[in-house]
């Protein structure tokens, strides 16, 4: 199997446009009802060098509504993907301890269920640096990675993963089977809510597919960011946020029937695991997220509506908890320049005369500065030499990974604070 890629051109971020969408992107239905709004802000993986500091990082209003036909919670604006899955994009899966672990499970327990060997083919779409098809290699299984982020992309490949670079559609599908052949298994974690064309994005997993394989997807799931108020899961990149109820819709609609649905807690503040084919039946453990869905009025936007308000009065609550600690000339940083981190500071008004810096172990984001906030980004050994005595855990959906590497920092009396359901000072 040959690495090969194909480059998409980027978009530059100030010449972008952010779209008002007008219909539903899944079915098509025109009138999505906003039911939160952050105001403007930049993109949140666009971190700055220092050398463009002094030039102001375009903003673009950042909204989500709930289309009342199929259930899709989504942007009510949208800029052009190339925008911001560019060459500079500086996610890299790697970094992340609990990811790989978690990736691993996923995929040991694929090769086992499923009898996978060297006969089959596994492709996995936006497939970053070969965090998780490393793990098919091992086992002795061909694979196919779609990645259309060059730096991520460069990195598979120079790990020995054969990468496509280029956005994944339903031309892409169609393509990679008659030169590759049907695939057993396609995995697309977290990335379904990154595609702007979705059915474009659904169409190629089922072109792509064999007859009796298996397509597994990974998102947060709606139901937690509304119980959690994940409030800060909300960027440009996440064009849509999932209920099992739109995902069954939006599978039915390419021919693709739910068959199971997976819940992980301590993933990114509670991801779901679908999983679909060409055939078969919905398993009990799928029909009862469903029924808890409908339960929850998840169909429904009254279910939706006050969340609006409940952002607004965290967003209070964090902002008044800072300046009080900074008043008492305390000193605060925070952790994980993610893209979370970057909806959370500028969307709540918290910049540099709050937070002194933020750390993070990814070598790629460190010595930018967060977009918007412009806070620069150190590597965590910081925390023992500057010694804040708070950190801001703006990557809270890895608070236990996080709080266990820096038990050192807590053992000398440093304290974390956890924004989200409601801010939380922690020992």
């Amino acid at each position: 199997m040959v690495a090969t890629h194909s480059v998409a051109l980027p978009i530059p971020r100030r010449s972008a446009v952010a779209e008002y969408v007008t219909c539903c992107r899944a079915c098509g239905t025109p009138g999505v009802r906003e039911f939160l709004s952050l105001g403007a802000t930049p993109i949140a993986n666009a971190l700055v060098e220092p050398a463009r500091s002094a030039t102001p990082d375009p903003s673009f209003p950042l909204a989500i509504g709930f289309c009342p036909s199929c259930s899709l919670v989504q942007l009510t604006h949208e800029l052009p993907a190339e925008a911001m899955f560019d060459a500079d994009y500086p996610y890299y899966s790697s970094f992340i301890k609990a990811l790989l672990t978690h990736s691993a499970a996923h995929v040991d327990t694929l090769v086992d269920e499923r009898g996978l060997d060297s006969e089959s083919f596994v492709v996995e779409l936006a497939s970053n640096d070969g965090y998780l098809l490393r793990r098919f290699v091992e086992h002795g299984i061909p694979v196919l990675g779609v990645e259309p982020t060059a730096g991520p992309a460069a990195a598979a490949r120079a790990a020995g993963i054969p990468t496509l670079e280029e956005f994944f559609g339903a031309d892409t599908g169609l393509r990679i089977r008659k030169e590759h052949g049907a695939a057993d298994v396609v995995i697309a974690n977290n990335v379904m809510a990154h595609v702007p064309d979705l059915n474009g994005f659904v169409a190629g997993m089922a072109a792509l597919v064999a007859d009796d394989g298996v397509i597994q997807v990974e998102n947060p799931g709606v139901r937690y960011l509304l119980e959690h108020c994940e409030f800060d899961t909300v960027y440009h990149e996440h064009f849509c946020y999932f209920s099992t109820i739109a995902v069954q819709k939006l599978f039915a609609r390419h021919g693709l029937q739910l068959l199971d649905v997976e819940f992980f807690p301590d993933l990114h503040g509670g991801t779901l695991r679908w999983s679909a084919g060409r055939t078969g039946t919905p398993t009990d453990r799928a029909l009862r997220h469903l029924d808890e869905e409908y339960a929850l009025g998840l169909d429904d936007f009254s279910s939706y509506a006050d969340f609006g308000a409940r952002v607004a009065a965290n967003q209070t609550q964090l902002s008044t908890l800072l300046r009080e600690l900074r008043a008492q000339g305390k000193s605060i940083a925070a952790y994980g320049a993610a893209a979370k981190g970057a909806t959370l500071l500028n969307s709540t008004g918290i910049g540099a005369n709050v937070i002194d810096f933020v750390a993070d172990v990814n070598t790629h984001k460190q010595g930018k500065l967060v977009p918007g906030a412009r806070i620069p980004v150190l590597d965590p050994s910081e925390l023992m030499t500057r010694k804040p005595d708070y950190v801001l855990l703006l990557a809270w959906n890895f608070k236990n990974e996080i709080m266990k590497q820096e038990e050192e920092y807590r053992r000398a009396g440093g304290r974390f604070i956890v924004p989200v359901p409601s801010p939380q000072v922690m020992g």
